[in-house]
């Protein structure tokens, strides 16, 4: 089936007509794929006919058939390979298939880089993907974050907050050891302690600075979360703009990722420097400050002046952190040697994983 029209004369006897049907619908997708390999007469229908595949089939036609003739999961494979190695972003246009799909940021992804250009219920429709990705990553990375970068308690005093996490174990078994029963060989506890809390509030801000070029998509999408869930947190302050050739403040709207992931253009080149002296104009207090640069370092400006600037920030007590990637693979595509002069000024220069990004965080801020 999956060679299609290219199999139909070798076949011992004629596909019955839905495995016809299921053929002609991967010929659609997969005869680009032979065409370039250089397979004769393989090239795509519409450049022979005009149509969008065999038989002129248009987009909606060919998601349909597929969504009809194949099962759930294949259908979603199919139609994913359709939107990721083929280029057939009409998809993206369809708010059903955005509905349905499972919520995954590197779909999102491919949606965002699009985005701008989509009007009426397609954009819609990639809101509402973004809400439930966001959703999701926000369920799953607010109990990590908040426990890594959670306030510290006193060892040596005691409070009146009944938390597990501040449950003096020793302490408790020690002021109950008079209600020792010898005979049952128990222990009454009558007093539980708990570790105090320390309630002071550090003043720490942290500066996200996140490339918006398409290689950084992924990334974006979890800085987003990320500065959603840091901004809850007590005792610190976040910032965060959006750069291309132009930096975009949207710390007005960090506590919502959605739209801050919806305003996203692409495109422009990029200017890590001018970000960081954008940046550098915020800082009040730099030795409370934090600035994370998520960026693949592929400055399109002059490499001298984001030198200048991290100098500056360094020699100023800024804390700098940059990211080549901040998703859960943690895989960076980056420019190496510009990221070796940033580390070299003393920047450190990670691919981190959100929850890392916390741990780093919760060092620096204590």
């Amino acid at each position: 089936m999956v060679l299609g029209r290219f199999a139909q004369d070798h076949l011992p006897e004629p596909p019955r007509p839905e495995d016809q049907r299921r053929a002609e619908l991967l010929d659609t997708l997969y005869e680009r794929a032979h065409a370039e390999r250089g397979v004769r007469g393989a090239e795509p229908e519409e450049d022979r006919q005009g149509g969008l595949g065999r038989g002129r089939m248009s987009v909606p036609e060919w998601v349909e058939g597929v969504r009809t003739l194949f099962p759930r999961d294949t259908a979603e494979v199919v139609e994913r390979h359709a939107l990721e190695r083929f280029g057939l972003t009409e998809l993206l246009t369809d708010p059903e298939f955005l509905e349905r799909v499972t919520p995954d940021p590197a779909l999102l992804a491919q949606a965002l880089a699009f985005a701008s250009r989509l009007k009426g219920p397609a954009r819609a429709a990639v809101r509402r993907l973004a809400a439930r990705v966001v959703e999701d990553l926000r369920r799953r990375l607010t109990p990590e974050v908040r426990r890594v970068m959670g306030r510290r308690i006193h060892r040596r005093q005691h409070g009146p907050v009944r938390a597990a996490a501040a449950l003096d174990v020793k302490g408790t078994l020690r002021r109950n050891l008079k209600h020792w029963d010898p005979e049952r060989r128990r222990l009454g506890v009558r007093e539980v302690l708990f570790f105090a809390r320390n309630e002071q509030r550090l003043p720490w801000h942290v500066v996200l600075l996140v490339d918006q070029s398409a290689s950084m998509l992924p990334s974006l999408i979890h800085a987003a979360v990320m500065g959603a869930v840091l901004a809850g947190l007590p005792g610190l302050s976040v910032r965060m703009a959006l750069f291309d050739t132009e930096v975009v403040d949207v710390s007005a709207e960090v506590q919502d990722p959605v739209g801050v992931l919806m305003g996203v253009h692409l495109g422009g080149g990029t200017d890590i420097g001018k970000a960081l002296r954008y940046a550098e104009q915020t800082i009040e207090d730099p030795r409370r400050t934090v600035v994370v640069v998520i960026s693949d370092f592929e400055e399109g400006a002059d490499p001298a002046a984001l030198l200048a600037v991290v100098r500056r920030l360094q020699g100023a007590g800024v804390r700098m952190l940059g990211l080549a990637a901040l998703d859960e693979e943690a895989r960076p595509a980056h420019d190496r040697e510009m990221a070796g002069r940033l580390a070299d000024l003393g920047m450190a220069v990670a691919a981190l994983t959100p929850s890392k990004l916390a741990e780093w965080l919760a060092e620096v801020v204590r």
